[in-house]
């Protein structure tokens, strides 16, 4: 702990003062931290995520600095690291930036891969609140997915180590033991060896169902390729058995299939219907696609396309209600790289498909750099958006839903990779 802070004040001090961002240049919102807006006015505040050296995530734990703000507004100071902030960890564990949000707490798998932890960032310090061993099934940092199936019941699930079967653990959050663990009777596909790392799990409330989409591999590891187009699984999740298990013939697979919604949000509802980010490759282009599952239903409207005429891939989908959601994607033209400006928010008319890039004072918000980021939330009528500029600092755009009128809110400090924005309810 002691090295990684002296690299970080040293880090801090040869930092370079860069340009500023300048102004020249019906249903409740899903905000993708498992908050679903339901927050008042006055009881949240923002965790900003920064790393140093490295893009954050994808297990690379140390280095990852969290900061709490009470406000994204113009007018607040920038927002800074330098000497403030917290090391996402512990004396004796590092904690991922993928994470599970609700409420007051993070919960997840630290990078001991070991335990279940519940864990808040409070008075510039990581608090662990409650931690429980492992049992019977054992879960990797990062991969693994998640659903809540109440308040206090946590599903989650993962491919098990040899990545042949699907297991499960349900946590009792108030004081996370466990209430039952064990094995997904699925087997592995035809010609298949082994399961994605995660998938994407969804607890489907009007149908009182579990959706779980996932694929499986020739091979193991990150060459390993899909054998078929991603599947369906509908869970009982009382009883956690399999009723129904279809290959959908709309897209390849699902966005953010390595770990679950972790880090960014992949599945919204609206009037009970379910919509998913997906994509397919067609031409050396990652084809974003928006499908959706109606209600009542438990497979994809094969006449539904919510992202026709893709020019990449969809990266995060947000529910904005009223037939609107906030989508980050990428123009694949302009690079695939995690590095590459090529990354834009745009608002998906879901009865059309239709799309409008996020635009401030009469200019599209420009390209932002970061593949693997959740820097959106959604709450008060309002979507915060992070973006990473390449001619400016990086800063917040807010977004009024009901009026689309959108206003420049605070800056952020160059010299660090800003990640992500996490809402959490306050004391």
């Amino acid at each position: 702990m002691k090295k990684l802070k002296s690299a970080f004040y040293l880090f801090a001090a040869a930092l370079m003062t860069f340009s500023a961002c300048s102004d020249d240049e019906d249903p409740v919102p899903d905000n993708g931290n498992d908050n679903n807006g339901q927050v008042e006015a006055s009881s949240y505040h923002f965790d900003i995520f920064m790393t140093i050296g490295q893009h954050g995530g994808m297990n690379r734990g140390d280095g990852t600095i969290v900061k709490s703000v009470s406000s994204l507004d113009a007018g607040q100071p920038m927002i800074d690291i330098r000497n403030d902030g917290v090391e996402f960890r512990s004396e004796d564990v590092t904690y991922s930036m993928e994470s599970i949000v609700k409420g007051k707490y993070y919960y997840q798998v630290p990078t001991s891969n070991d335990r279940f932890t519940k864990l808040q960032v409070v008075d510039n310090s990581v608090k662990v609140i409650q931690e429980q061993p492992f049992v019977e099934n054992t879960y990797k940092v990062r991969s693994y997915t998640h659903a809540w199936l109440d308040d206090n019941i946590l599903l989650i699930m993962a491919a098990n180590g040899d990545a042949d079967k699907i297991i499960w653990t349900k946590l009792n959050t108030d004081d996370m033991h466990i209430v039952g663990e064990g094995t997904l009777d699925l087997p592995l596909p035809e010609d298949a060896k082994v399961f994605n790392a995660s998938g994407i799990l969804t607890y489907n409330e009007s149908a009182g169902k579990l959706f779980y989409f996932y694929f499986a591999k020739d091979k193991s590891g990150r060459y390993g390729k899909a054998t078929s187009n991603f599947l369906t699984a509908v869970i009982n999740p009382s009883t956690m058995a399999v009723e129904s298990n279809k290959v959908n013939s709309l897209a390849h697979e699902m966005a953010g299939s390595a770990y679950g919604e972790l880090l960014q949000s992949i599945v919204l509802y609206q009037d009970g219907d379910l919509y998913l980010a997906a994509f397919s490759d067609e031409d050396d282009i990652e084809k974003g696609h928006l499908l959706r599952i109606k209600k009542g239903e438990t497979d994809f409207d094969a006449s539904y396309e919510g992202y026709p005429n893709a020019d990449g891939k969809l990266l995060t989908i947000q529910n904005l209600g009223n037939g609107k959601a906030l989508a980050y994607a990428r123009n694949d033209a302009a690079g695939t790289d995690i590095d590459d400006f090529s990354h834009y928010y745009t608002i998906i008319d879901l009865s059309t498909g239709e799309r409008s890039r996020l635009s401030y004072q009469g200019a599209e918000i420009p390209y932002s750099a970061g593949r693997f980021a959740q820097r959106s939330v959604i709450v008060d009528g309002k979507a915060y958006i992070g973006v990473n500029t390449q001619d400016a600092n990086p800063c917040i755009y807010i977004y009024d839903i009901a009026t689309g009128n959108v206003e420049k809110g605070v800056e952020i400090a160059e010299g660090y990779y800003f990640d992500m924005i996490r809402l959490l309810e306050s004391e």
